[in-house]
């Protein structure tokens, strides 16, 4: 819901950030695996307890991966680089539920677990428009730089994030914040559903 616009108001600082990566010889892919890297390292140590000690390496790793897509438009954008970044942005967003539920199994891992199952709510529908809607041509208006067709919703990266820094912050409420994110993901992807259910009609 908030990504387009936050992208517009980051849009100026990260081309000159992306443009400083590419005159020191960093790839768009590079940037992606790193970026993941340290997502996993989040995770890591938000299983072992200490999701204070996480938050500032889960906000980096999502800062260098708002950067990949504009290193990579530097030079020429590949389908690899974009199977990648989407692969490897899923794959994060799955390991921070998780990383919580491993901490305390008993308050958190119900909540994990319906959050993960809303996630793969979003993800599909979202994935699933995105392959009917290249086989038809379609582009995405709101997010022409995307590498695919970025259908938003409720609970978009912007959202996810936010939602992620409050868990880390406040670890005893992550149940109770799972929960609540869990639902609009599920209202996304009832968004997503009707969306696709329209567009594909014909």
């Amino acid at each position: 819901m908030l990504d387009r616009s936050l992208l517009a108001i980051l849009k100026p600082l990260t081309i000159n950030i992306a443009r400083k990566l590419h005159g020191l010889g960093i790839g768009a892919d590079q940037l992606t695996f790193t970026a993941f890297g340290i997502g996993v390292l989040s995770a890591l140590l938000i299983s072992l307890g200490f999701s204070i000690a996480a938050l500032p390496l889960l906000l980096a790793s999502r800062a260098l991966d708002g950067l990949d897509g504009a290193l990579a438009r530097l030079s020429a954008p590949t389908d690899r680089g974009a199977f990648l970044d989407i692969a490897l942005d899923f794959l994060f967003y799955s390991l921070i539920p998780l990383g919580f539920a491993i901490a305390s199994p008993q308050a958190n891992a119900l909540a994990a677990c319906a959050l993960l199952a809303a996630f793969i709510g979003t993800g599909t529908s979202f994935l699933a428009f995105s392959v009917i809607a290249e086989k038809r041509g379609l582009k995405s208006a709101a997010y022409p730089a995307k590498g695919i067709y970025y259908l938003g919703g409720l609970t978009e990266g912007t959202e996810t994030i936010a939602c992620f820094t409050a868990m880390c912050l406040w670890p005893n409420w992550f149940a109770f914040l799972g929960y609540c994110f869990a639902v609009l993901c599920v209202l996304t992807t009832i968004m997503r559903l009707i969306a696709g259910w329209q567009a594909f009609k014909n």
